[in-house]
């Protein structure tokens, strides 16, 4: 499936999605919930990343933050925002590590997805066909500001204005 980074430009995956009874002699592998821990346990020098459902508890993978270099997070469909809330949830939580967002979102979700915390998106074929990598780019750029809190952008606009007024009275 193809892949867009933060900036809305398609990307090569670095990887590759772990089968159950496969050798994981790829240097960066993308398993199950289900297949992490024995992963975990036989890995070498590669990068472990994981793939889960977005109804996932957090306390399940916060064990392993360290351990993950990144968590790909399903959207069944494009109107299912849970994954939105667990992405958010995850980096509150502590995970630094790379969030992909998996499924058929749309390029109009694509900054909510990057204020989130999601870093890049991975999209079903048919998805990528139908808006090419410049909608992607537009809606990448299309918020400058927001009104809440996120892990995409510094400020919220309203944290901006206060300290515009604070200036002001100290200017």
């Amino acid at each position: 499936m193809p892949l867009l980074d933060a900036g809305g430009r398609f990307v090569a995956d670095r990887f590759h999605r772990f089968n159950s009874g496969e050798a994981t002699d790829h240097p960066c592998v993308l398993v199950s919930l289900a297949d992490l821990p024995a992963v975990l346990a036989v890995r070498g020098d590669q990068e472990i990343g994981v793939e889960i459902a977005n109804t996932v508890e957090i306390a399940a993978l916060a064990p392993h933050f360290d351990a993950l270099a990144l968590i790909g997070i399903a959207f069944p469909a494009y109107a299912d925002g849970r994954g939105f809330s667990l992405a958010k949830r995850l980096r509150r939580d502590g995970f630094t590590g790379t969030l992909r967002a998996i499924g058929p979102l749309i390029a109009d979700q694509f900054a909510y997805a990057l204020a989130c915390g999601f870093d890049e998106v991975e999209l079903p074929e048919a998805n990528a066909a139908r808006q090419p990598a410049e909608h992607w780019v537009k809606a990448a750029a299309a918020f400058s500001a927001t009104y809440q809190r996120g892990y995409a952008r510094e400020a919220s606009i309203l944290d901006q204005r206060r300290a515009a007024r604070l200036e002001g009275r100290n200017g």
